[in-house]
C-alpha cells in the first residue's frame, strides 16, 4: 500500500487488537460510560423532534444528489470560492494533500500552526507530515490536545479521548503541558481551565491555522465548522492564513440545506439541540479574519468508494459517530482495535471502501449485524447491507482454502434432496466434536458449542408418523 493511503495503519489484525482491548477492564469501563451518556442524551432529543424521520430522509436525499452530481457540484464550489478570493487546490491522495499544505505553510515563513479538530487531516497524517518538515502543529480541541500530549491516537470520531478518564488526563497535562499548574487536580473545571490558558497563548501568537470542514456549500463556495468549545472560532478568525482540508464528499448543494444538517448533526453527535459554535466563512473578507484562504479538496479513496454501487452510500456520512455509540462491538473494544482513522461501524465500511478491502479484510466482520447502527444513522446509511457486501468482497480478495472447502461441501450437500438426506445421516457424529473440533473447525468451536443434533430428522419422523 502506498504511503498516500494513510487512512489504514499497519497495526495487527482486528481480532488480535480486540482481544487485547477486551482484556482491559478500565478501557471497557471508560468507553461504556461515555457512549451510554451520549446515547441517552441523543435518544431524548430525537424523541422530542416530531419530524426526525423526515429529516433523516431529507439528509439522505441531499447527500445522494451530491454523490450523483459530484463533478458538477465540485466545479460550482471551486468557481464560487475562487470568486470570493479563496485559492482551491486538488489533492488525489494523502501525499498530495500533505505536500500542498506543507508548501503553503512554508510560503508564509512560519514554523507553527494551530489546528481545528479534523478527521480529514487525521486521515492523511498531516500533523506528522508537518513535523517532518519542521513545522509544529498544535491541536486546539480539548480532546485532541489530550491525545497529542499523550502521544496517543484518537479512539472516537467526535470524542477522541473517550478512552481516557479524568485522572489519566490530569497526569497527561502534568507530564506534557509545561505551563500546567503543579497542584492541578482532576476536577473537570480545573482541567479545562489549564487547557484554556495553555491554548490562549497559542491563539494570540500563531499566524497560520489548519482546519477541516463539516460542510462545503457549492452554491456559495463557503465552508462550515461546527464545534462545542470555541477553539475552532479562534482558529478561523485570528490567524492571517487559513488552510482547510476538505473531503470532496462534504459538499451540500445550497446554503438552505444547512437547515437539515444543523438539526441532524448536533443531536446525533453530542446529544445537543444545536452546536454552540457554527462558523461559516466564504473566501476572503477584507479587513476581517484571515486574508489568505486556501481550500484543499481531498479525494484519497473517495472516488474509489463512489464507484461501488452499494457502498457509495457511506459517503453520505456526516461524521456524527452515532453508530459507534450504539455498537456492541465498539463498546467492548474501543476505537484503537480497528487500526484505522475511522473506527466503529462506519469505519468498518469506510476503510475497506476507500483503502481497498484487500488492506482491511477483517473489518467488515467486526460486527454483529444487529442493525442498531442503521437505526441511529441520521443520513440512513444501511451499514449492515454494506458490511455483508464487503464480506463477500473480502472473501473473494483473500480466499481461505479450508473454509472454502467446508462451505463448498455444504453447498453441494444442500443442492440436492438425496445428497442432503445422506448428509443428515452423519449428524450424530457432531456429538463427538461439538465441544472441540479438529482444525479447521476448531476456529468455530473454540468460542462456541455446536448444537446437539436431533435423534432423527424431520423427514424420518414424517415417514414414521404420517
Amino acid at each position: 500500500m502506498s504511503s498516500g493511503d494513510l487512512i489504514w495503519t499497519d497495526d495487527p489484525p482486528f481480532a488480535q487488537n480486540a482481544k487485547r482491548a477486551v482484556d482491559d477492564s478500565q478501557l471497557r469501563r471508560n468507553v461504556r460510560k461515555a457512549t451510554a451518556t451520549i446515547r441517552e442524551r441523543r435518544a431524548g432529543l430525537v424523541a422530542e423532534t416530531p419530524d426526525w424521520q423526515e429529516l433523516r430522509r431529507a439528509g439522505a436525499a441531499i447527500k445522494d444528489d451530491v454523490l450523483h452530481h459530484l463533478d458538477e457540484y465540485l466545479e460550482q464550489f471551486e468557481s464560487k470560492a475562487t470568486a470570493r478570493g479563496a485559492q482551491v487546490h486538488w489533492a488525489r491522495d494523502a501525499d498530495d494533500a500533505n505536500r500542498i499544505v506543507t508548501s503553503l505553510v512554508q510560503a508564509t515563513g512560519q514554523h507553527e500552526v494551530i489546528k481545528v479538530k479534523s478527521m480529514a487531516t487525521q486521515e492523511i497524517g498531516l500533523v506528522q507530515a508537518l513535523g517532518q518538515a519542521g513545522i509544529a502543529a498544535h491541536e486546539t480541541d480539548l480532546a485532541e490536545l489530550i491525545i497529542q500530549l499523550s502521544h496517543d491516537r484518537p479512539s472516537h470520531i467526535v470524542v477522541p479521548a473517550l478512552h481516557r478518564n479524568r485522572a489519566e488526563i490530569r497526569q497527561i497535562f502534568l507530564d506534557g503541558m509545561a505551563d500546567a499548574p503543579k497542584d492541578l487536580s482532576d476536577d473537570p473545571h480545573a482541567l479545562a481551565e489549564a487547557a484554556r490558558l495553555h491554548l490562549r497563548r497559542l491563539f494570540l501568537k500563531t499566524k497560520v491555522a489548519v482546519s477541516g470542514a463539516n460542510f462545503a456549500i457549492a452554491e456559495t463556495g463557503g465552508l462550515l465548522v461546527a464545534e462545542s468549545e470555541g477553539n475552532g472560532r479562534m482558529c478561523l478568525t485570528l490567524p492571517e492564513t487559513l488552510i482547510s482540508v476538505v473531503g470532496i464528499e462534504k459538499l451540500i448543494p445550497t446554503f438552505r440545506d444547512l437547515e437539515v444538517f444543523l438539526q441532524l448533526l448536533p443531536r446525533s453527535a453530542t446529544g445537543e439541540r444545536m452546536n454552540p459554535y457554527n462558523s461559516v466563512w466564504t473566501g476572503v473578507t477584507p479587513g476581517d479574519g484571515p486574508q489568505e484562504i486556501h481550500i484543499v479538496l481531498l479525494d484519497n479513496g473517495r472516488t474509489r468508494a463512489l464507484a461501488d454501487e452499494i457502498g457509495r452510500q457511506a459517503l453520505r456520512c456526516i461524521r456524527c459517530a452515532a453508530c459507534l455509540n450504539v455498537c456492541p462491538v465498539y463498546e467492548r473494544t474501543g476505537g484503537h482495535a480497528y487500526g484505522a482513522t475511522y473506527p466503529g461501524p462506519i469505519g468498518a465500511i469506510v476503510t475497506p471502501l476507500m483503502a481497498g478491502v484487500e488492506h482491511a479484510p477483517e473489518l467488515p466482520f467486526a460486527s454483529s449485524l444487529c442493525g442498531a447502527c442503521y437505526e441511529v444513522c441520521p443520513v440512513k446509511i444501511d451499514i449492515p447491507t454494506v458490511l455483508v457486501k464487503l464480506r463477500a468482497d473480502a472473501v473473494k480478495a483473500k480466499p481461505h482454502k479450508a473454509q472454502d472447502a467446508v462451505f463448498g461441501a455444504a453447498a453441494s450437500a444442500m443442492g440436492g434432496r438425496r445428497r442432503w438426506t445422506a448428509a443428515l445421516k452423519l449428524a450424530p457424529l457432531m456429538r463427538f466434536i461439538r465441544h472441540g473440533a479438529p482444525p479447521p473447525l476448531s476456529g468455530w468451536t473454540r468460542t462456541r458449542d455446536l448444537p446437539d443434533p436431533p435423534q432423527e430428522s424431520f423427514r424420518e419422523w414424517w415417514s414414521k408418523h404420517r
